[in-house]
């Protein structure tokens, strides 16, 4: 298998009542933590309401978060293109794709919470309709076409970008999907990458998985667009790991029932329906034995991971869902295991190592013999030298 990336998807969910400028401070510090722990990408999500989810402009976010790292890709998670005039999106974009010097991604979708939709007069059926008119205007901004264009929302007139991408010929775009086709339909038709939010945290997402794919080829294929190569192709799941199962488990009573009750009585988004639980040892169970993610050890990680991979077929990129279950210093000791244990199984780093280590073993008492022949053979030398010059 080729080198499978790792990353983090943040909306971000913060619970309501803390310090905000400090809970944004406490993710963009996450940010740094996960560049220096090689981190391929963070993804940042766009939310206006319901407390929880606080960036409202991910561009925003990704430009002070990128003057602190140095490596890893930032991408919009999404942003949601129905809300916006899609020239200043387009333009947006390409602006941060010169100021990370080829590091931004954007991500695109109609918006995930009603609440947000709801203040500027469109409704959940409007914003999927535009998200599909829009994706197609920037797309075409970005190929360096004039558009007018008249939607429900905006009026374009010869619309064209002053500046071309940074990223020859253009960066990385992708169109998120939870468990319906239209994400991947519209990932085909456009050839742009596919964010599976959907893969693990419901069952439909997972079952979905392989078709999810098969959709983005058939309709790449029916629109003459090359297929997007599965590189492009990146799954959301769950996990929290610490180094026994026991201490994970004591680690997110810091913060999963939050997540839940956010989902189960906060969020208007029943595509992330999860149990009615109200116990902690309920929720992790349903985490763990709904394959909704892995909250355990780096093994229950990798055992995760795989997972996805025999039911997809194959992907390009991991990403974690961020969701604050346990405090920042156990949180942060989690992406370090998963960068320390699990990211090599999946990059090709593990097995010449543990090879190596294998045929050292083998050969260890050859060569610990021919060690001490070579102690007695010098040691022999300067007896019969010492004797000589007497």
């Amino acid at each position: 298998m080729s080198r499978l990336r790792f990353g983090a998807f943040l909306a971000p969910f913060h619970k309501p009542g803390q310090n905000p400028a400090l809970a944004l401070q406490r993710d963009l510090e996450l940010i740094e933590h996960l560049d220096r722990l090689g981190y391929d990408e963070a993804w940042l999500g766009e939310h206006h309401s319901a407390g929880s989810e606080i960036i409202a402009s991910p561009e925003i976010f990704i430009a002070a978060a990128a003057e602190r790292t140095r490596q890893i890709k930032l991408g919009t998670g999404v942003t949601s293109i129905a809300y916006h005039n899609p020239l200043w999106v387009a333009d947006r974009m390409v602006m941060l794709d010169h100021l990370t010097r080829g590091r931004a991604m954007l991500g695109c979708g109609p918006g995930s919470l009603p609440t947000d939709s709801s203040m500027i007069g469109l409704s959940p059926t409007d914003t999927r309709e535009l998200l599909e008119e829009n994706l197609d205007i920037i797309m075409r901004l970005l190929r360096g076409e004039s558009v007018t264009r008249q939607t429900k929302t905006h009026h374009l007139v010869d619309a064209q970008l002053q500046l071309r991408p940074y990223t020859d010929p253009c960066f990385d775009v992708a169109v998120a999907a939870v468990a319906s086709p239209t994400g991947p339909r519209m990932a085909g038709q456009h050839g742009v990458g596919l964010l599976s939010i959907g893969a693990t945290l419901t069952q439909d997402g997972f079952d979905a998985l392989a078709h999810h794919w098969n959709v983005v080829e058939e309709r790449a294929q029916h629109y003459g667009q090359p297929v997007p190569d599965r590189s492009k192709w990146r799954l959301v799941g769950l996990m929290h790991v610490a180094e026994t199962k026991e201490q994970a488990y004591r680690d997110v009573e810091y913060g999963i029932e939050h997540w839940f009750t956010y989902f189960q009585k906060v969020a208007a988004f029943p595509q992330m329906a999860v149990c009615d639980s109200a116990d902690v040892k309920g929720m992790i169970d349903f985490i763990n034995e709904a394959g909704i993610g892995a909250i355990g050890t780096v093994e229950d990680a990798r055992a995760q991971v795989q997972r996805l991979v025999d039911q997809s077929g194959g992907f390009g990129s991991f990403l974690l869902l961020g969701h604050e279950w346990a405090n920042p210093e156990a949180t942060k000791r989690s992406y370090e295991l998963l960068s320390q244990w699990v990211f090599p199984q999946f990059q090709g780093q593990a097995d010449s190592t543990v090879a190596a280590k294998d045929r050292a073993r083998q050969s260890r008492p050859a060569h610990a013999q021919s060690q001490l022949d070579a102690v007695a053979t010098m040691t022999q030398r300067y007896e019969e030298e010492k004797a000589s010059s007497r």
